[in-house]
C-alpha cells in the first residue's frame, strides 16, 4: 500500500528540518523530493529499510547497506557533481544557482567489485583506509571519504575548516 500525502508531508517536514541542521539542502522542487520521499517511503514498507528509489534494492539489507538513504555516494556525488545519484540532495552551489545541474552517473560498483571489511582489527584497517579521515578543527567530528563536508553537521563551520587526520 503507497503511503498517504500526509504520512509523505510528515517525512517531507521531518528531514528537511533533519538536514537543514546538519548542513544539507534538499531538492527545493517539493513535488520531485516528495515523490522520491513517497518511494523511499514505500521500500521503507516493502523491505524493512528506506533503500534509495532510484536503484534496485536487493530485499536484503545486508547487501543493500550502502543504499539505504541517505546512502554512501551521496557526498561523494555532493562534492563531485552537485547533487546525489536521484537528485534528493543539492549542494549549497545548485541551490543558490552558483552551479547547474548535471545527470550524475552511477557510481556504486556491481555486486562483484563490493567489498565488505568484516571482523578487521584498527590496525589493519588504518593501514588500509579507502579514503582520507577529515577532522573539523571547531569540534573534532570525524569523517572518512574523498573531501570533507561542506558545512560540520556537528557545529555548522565551512569546509575550509577541516584538516586531513589521517
Amino acid at each position: 500500500m503507497s503511503p498517504d500525502s500526509s504520512q509523505v508531508d510528515k517525512y517531507y517536514r521531518n528531514l528537511k528540518k533533519e538536514v537543514e541542521l546538519s548542513g544539507y539542502h534538499l531538492n527545493p522542487d517539493e513535488e520531485f523530493t516528495k515523490e522520491l520521499l513517497r518511494n523511499i517511503l514505500v521500500n521503507k514498507e516493502r523491505y524493512g529499510y528506506g533503500a534509495c528509489p532510484c536503484r534496485l534494492a536487493s530485499d536484503n539489507k545486508e547487501e543493500d547497506l550502502d543504499l539505504i538513504c541517505p546512502c554512501d555516494y551521496r557526498d561523494p556525488d555532493l562534492n563531485e557533481y552537485g547533487a546525489c545519484y536521484c537528485g534528493l540532495y543539492i549542494s549549497g552551489d545548485i541551490l543558490s544557482g552558483k552551479k547547474k545541474l548535471t545527470s550524475i552517473p552511477e557510481r556504486r560498483p556491481g555486486p562483484d567489485q563490493r567489498v565488505k571489511i568484516v571482523g578487521k582489527s584498527y590496525g589493519e584497517l588504518s593501514s588500509s583506509l579507502q579514503f582520507p579521515v577529515w577532522r573539523c578543527r571547531v569540534c573534532g567530528y570525524l569523517c572518512a571519504r574523498d573531501e570533507p563536508p561542506e558545512i560540520c553537521p556537528i557545529c555548522k563551520v565551512g569546509k575550509e575548516r577541516f584538516e586531513r587526520f589521517m
